[in-house]
C-alpha cells in the first residue's frame, strides 16, 4: 500500500491536496483488502504524506519537507542517554552549511528581520539579570536560526536542521538558565554571524556559525547531564 501510494504521487496520479480514491476502488486498483489498506494509509498519515479529514475524506499532503523530515527528530530521541553530543554536532554540520549557503542567497527582507530579532535580544540581555526573559532568548535563537536554514534555499537542509535542533533546545534553555554570561556570548556570536552574512562573505559566515555551535557544545558538557536534566529547567531565583 505504501510503494503504491508513493508510486501514485511520484507518477503524478496524485498531487499535493488530490483526495485519494473511494476505498473500494483504491484497494481494487493496489490489490489489496481494505484492512491492510487502511493500515498503509494510517502509516502515510503518521509521516505526514497523507491526512484523513473525517466525513470528507483521505488527502495527500502539501508534501512540506520540513514535515515530512519531522519524524527524524524520533531518531534523536530513541538514541537515550549521551545522545546530546552526536545530536550538536550533526547540527553543527548541518548549520554551517546553511549559514555557508545563506549568505549569498538570503534575502533583504530576511536580513532585516534577522537584525530586528537581535535587536531586541540585545535589550533582554542588557536588562538586569532577574529581569531577563530567558524563553524569549531562546525563541529569538530559534527563530534567527531558522531564517538563515530557510535562506539556505535547500528545503531538505532546512527540513532536516529543524528536526535535529528542536532536540536541542532543552539543554539552550538549561544553558542560558544556569550559566553567567552565556546569553550574552550567545547574542554576541549571532551578530558576528549576521554580519558576515550581510557583507555576503559565505566562509566566514561558516566560520561564525562553527565557533558558536563549538562554543554551545563545550558549553553544555560542563552542565549536569550534558545539559539535558531529567528535571525541568527553572528560572534562576
Amino acid at each position: 500500500v505504501v510503494d503504491g501510494i508513493k508510486r501514485m504521487i511520484l507518477e503524478g496520479r496524485l498531487r499535493p491536496g488530490d483526495r485519494l480514491p473511494i476505498e473500494k476502488n483504491l484497494a481494487e486498483d493496489l490489490g489489496v483488502s481494505r484492512g491492510p489498506l487502511r493500515e498503509g494509509v494510517s502509516a502515510l498519515c503518521i509521516l505526514g504524506i497523507l491526512n484523513t479529514r473525517q466525513g470528507d475524506g483521505t488527502y495527500v499532503t502539501n508534501l512540506d519537507v520540513t514535515r515530512l523530515l519531522a519524524p527524524m527528530g524520533f531518531v534523536v530521541d530513541i538514541q537515550g542517554d549521551g545522545s546530546t553530543a552526536n545530536t550538536h554536532a550533526v547540527r553543527r554540520v548541518l548549520e554551517c552549511e546553511a549559514a555557508r549557503l545563506a549568505a549569498t542567497r538570503i534575502t533583504d527582507e530576511a536580513l532585516h528581520e534577522a537584525g530586528e530579532l537581535l535587536d531586541e535580544a540585545a535589550q533582554v540581555v542588557g536588562q538586569a539579570p532577574q529581569d531577563q526573559d530567558h524563553e524569549r532568548l531562546i525563541e529569538i535563537d530559534i527563530a534567527f536560526h531558522r531564517i538563515i536554514a530557510a535562506h539556505s534555499d535547500n528545503p531538505v537542509l532546512a527540513g532536516l536542521i529543524e528536526a535535529f535542533a528542536g532536540r536541542t533546545v532543552r539543554g539552550r534553555l538549561w544553558r542560558s538558565l544556569h550559566e553567567e554570561g552565556a546569553d550574552l556570548r550567545t547574542h554576541e556570536e549571532h551578530v558576528a554571524i549576521l554580519n558576515a552574512i550581510q557583507a555576503r562573505d559565505s566562509e566566514t559566515a561558516r566560520i561564525r556559525m562553527a565557533n558558536h555551535l563549538i562554543g554551545v557544545e563545550e558549553s553544555l558538557r560542563r552542565l549536569p547531564d550534558d545539559g539535558e536534566s531529567t528535571a525541568e529547567p527553572r528560572p534562576a531565583g
